[in-house]
């Protein structure tokens, strides 16, 4: 008996819906970058809305984080059923994608309300500074300054330096999972745990996904190589503080959670990486979900896979966390 094959699961026609949706009121794909950031933050907002569930109740506050060259600011979310004076809870940093170019706190506000009130702890979701005006390697150094402040200011917040970890979605899992390994490398936060949804791991753009799926599913090849390009700006996209997938050695990393999507371009350097993390003795739960684009793991309202997703990644970083 030959192999047996598993045909791909339709796109979900839910998510064609929001795509024709997500394209209205954008802005013109040839306007610069900052010009697109304004138009698109705008029409995010709009579109968030209508896609994710608003977040439960939270006690948020902000607060500026200094950085080489200026501060950048840091959302704090606590449990809005939990006093600060009542107990130290632990920490999730968090960073929102947008191709290293794109998106703002608010975008995201509904998640990282989701995850404080489901695991029980405080999120810290981080402003860091955009490409091209900031490229390669500020955004991560933001994050990574960002960390470092959190956790020497853990008596400060009322937060269990014992208890950290990391997350983020697409370019933002890609500097969540490097300043991961900045944490094995240069000591300071012991993580916890990594949370990596759809995450950009390879910025060759040399995986199989990134033509076989690079038009007609929202995140286009074309999107992917001006954001990239803008990021970068002339760096070598090999250097694993850039493409983590390509960094040497994955051993003594925290457990992670990894999320890809079936028609995302960025599915097959994601898949890799949770092999590799793997092959490294890293414990990986890696959930591939059928029928989604890049975005729409996050569509909470719209869809019960990203509900479902949701939950089952909460799930895991408050057994992490506990």
């Amino acid at each position: 008996m030959g192999a047996v094959t598993v045909a791909p699961m339709p796109l979900d026609p839910r998510v064609r819906l929001a795509l024709a949706l997500q394209r209205l009121g954008g802005a013109d794909d040839d306007a610069p970058l900052p010009a697109r950031r304004l138009a698109g933050t705008l029409q995010a907002r709009r579109f968030g809305r209508l896609v994710m569930r608003p977040g439960p109740p939270a006690t948020t506050c902000e607060r500026m984080v200094p950085v080489a060259g200026g501060a950048v600011r840091v959302r704090l979310y606590r449990p809005a059923d939990v006093a600060v004076a009542d107990e130290r809870l632990p920490l999730h940093v968090f960073l929102h994608g947008g191709g290293w170019c794109v998106g703002d706190l608010d975008q995201r506000d509904p998640r990282c309300r989701s995850i404080a009130a489901g695991v029980g702890c405080v999120v810290a979701s981080v402003d860091y500074r955009l490409a091209p005006e900031s490229a390669f390697p500020t955004p991560l150094d933001d994050c990574d300054t960002a960390l470092r402040w959190l956790v020497d200011h853990a008596d400060e917040l009322w937060v269990d330096p014992a208890r950290v970890s990391i997350g983020g979605e697409s370019a933002g899992a890609n500097l969540a999972a490097v300043v991961a390994l900045r944490c094995r490398d240069r000591g300071g936060a012991r993580l916890r745990f990594q949370w990596l949804d759809v995450p950009a791991t390879d910025l060759t753009l040399s995986q199989p996904s990134v033509d076989r799926l690079g038009t007609g599913y929202g995140l286009t090849k074309v999107d992917i190589e001006r954001y990239v390009d803008a990021y970068l700006a002339g760096a070598d996209p090999k250097d694993p503080s850039a493409s983590p997938l390509h960094a040497s050695d994955l051993t003594g990393l925290p457990p992670a959670f990894v999320t890809t999507v079936e028609y995302d371009p960025l599915r097959d350097e994601g898949i890799a990486y949770a092999e590799r993390l793997r092959e490294a003795g890293v414990p990986v739960e890696h959930h591939d979900i059928p029928g989604l684009v890049h975005a729409s793991f996050a569509f909470t309202r719209l869809l019960p896979s990203a509900r479902r997703h949701e939950e089952r990644a909460v799930a895991a970083l408050r057994h992490a966390l506990a």
